[in-house]
C-alpha cells in the first residue's frame, strides 16, 4: 500500500506539471473504484487545478474558481504523467487531458482507490477528513500530544501509531522501522512508555518518514511513482521485511509476527 512517503513522492511529481494547466477532457473508463468516482467529475472540464496538497495519505487538488480533487491510491493505485496519446493500460481508470498535451493518470488495479469531485466547501471539512489526527511532520505531532494517547492504553503501541486518530500516515513499515530506531518493541503496551520513551519515539518517526521522503518513497510492487520510477527507501530498512536475517546492528535474527493483522518484524535484542 502506498504510504505517505509514497503519496508526498506523488503530490511532489505531479505538481509542476498540473497546477495552472486547463483541463481539456475527462476521461473515466472505470467508476467502480472503493468509492464510485463521481457522477459528476466531466464538469471540470474547463478548470485549472490551482494547488496539489496532501491531507494524510489523501491527495487534495485545489482547483480555480473553488472546488477539489480528493483522491486517494488505495492499496495498488498510482498517479502519473504522461502524454496524452499513449496506450492505456488495462488498470487506468481515469485519466486527465491538460493543456499542452500532458496528461494525469490514475491507474489502479485493485480499484481500492478514491477518486471524487467536492464542488464546493473545505476539503478538510469532509467526512473522510475531518476525524484525522495530526500530520507526523507537522509541529502538532508533539511528545506530549502522543504520550496523552498512550496513557492508560493497553494496547500496543505499534497499534496506536498507526491509528489515524493519533497521527496519520504512520503506515505499517514506517512505524516498524521507527520502533526499532527507538529501541521499543513494537508489542509493548502503549502505556508503558515513558515521557522520554514518547519523544525518542516523535522523533523517530519524523526521521524516518522525511529519510523516505528524500529516497523517493519505499519500492513496493504496485508503486510508482509520478514519473514511473519505484522510490528507493526499501534499500535502507533495518527490519521490516527481514524476517530471519540478521539485525544491522547486533546480528540477531529478525522476528516476525501478526499483530493487529498485520505483519510486524523487530530485533528482540535491540529493541525491548
Amino acid at each position: 500500500m502506498p504510504e505517505l512517503p509514497e503519496v508526498e513522492t506523488t503530490r511532489r511529481g505531479i505538481e509542476p506539471h498540473v497546477v495552472g494547466r486547463p483541463i481539456l477532457e475527462v476521461v473515466v473508463r472505470e467508476r467502480r473504484l472503493r468509492h464510485p468516482v463521481s457522477a459528476d467529475l466531466e464538469t471540470i472540464v474547463g478548470r485549472s487545478p490551482a494547488s496539489v496538497r496532501r491531507r494524510a495519505k489523501y491527495l487534495i487538488v485545489d482547483l480555480d474558481q473553488g472546488g477539489a480533487l480528493l483522491i486517494h491510491l488505495g492499496m495498488s493505485g498510482s498517479l502519473r504523467i504522461t502524454d496524452a496519446a499513449e496506450a492505456y493500460r488495462k488498470h487506468d481508470h481515469i485519466a486527465l487531458n491538460l493543456q499542452g498535451g500532458a496528461q494525469l493518470r490514475y491507474h489502479d488495479p485493485r480499484r481500492f482507490g478514491i477518486f471524487l469531485h467536492l464542488a464546493s466547501g473545505d476539503p478538510l471539512t469532509h467526512d473522510l477528513l475531518r476525524s484525522l489526527g495530526p500530520e507526523p511532520l507537522s509541529d502538532k505531532f508533539t511528545p506530549d500530544h502522543l504520550r496523552g494517547h498512550c496513557r492508560n492504553r493497553k494496547a500496543a503501541i505499534k497499534t496506536v501509531i498507526m491509528d489515524s486518530k493519533c497521527v496519520v500516515g504512520v503506515g505499517n513499515i514506517y512505524a516498524s522501522e521507527a520502533l526499532f530506531r527507538a529501541g521499543i518493541r513494537p508489542g509493548i503496551a502503549a502505556k508503558r512508555l515513558s515521557g522520554p520513551k514518547c519523544a525518542h519515539l516523535v522523533e523517530t518517526i519524523q526521521t524516518v518518514l522525511r529519510e523516505s521522503i528524500d529516497q523517493g518513497g519505499t519500492t513496493l510492487r504496485d508503486f510508482v511513482n509520478s514519473d514511473g520510477q519505484p522510490g528507493y527507501f526499501r534499500q535502507r530498512l533495518f527490519v521490516y521485511g527481514r524476517d530471519g536475517e540478521p539485525c544491522r546492528e547486533c546480528d540477531t535474527p529478525i522476528r516476525h509476527a501478526v499483530m493487529g493483522q498485520r505483519s510486524t518484524f523487530w530485533c528482540p535484542v535491540c529493541q525491548s
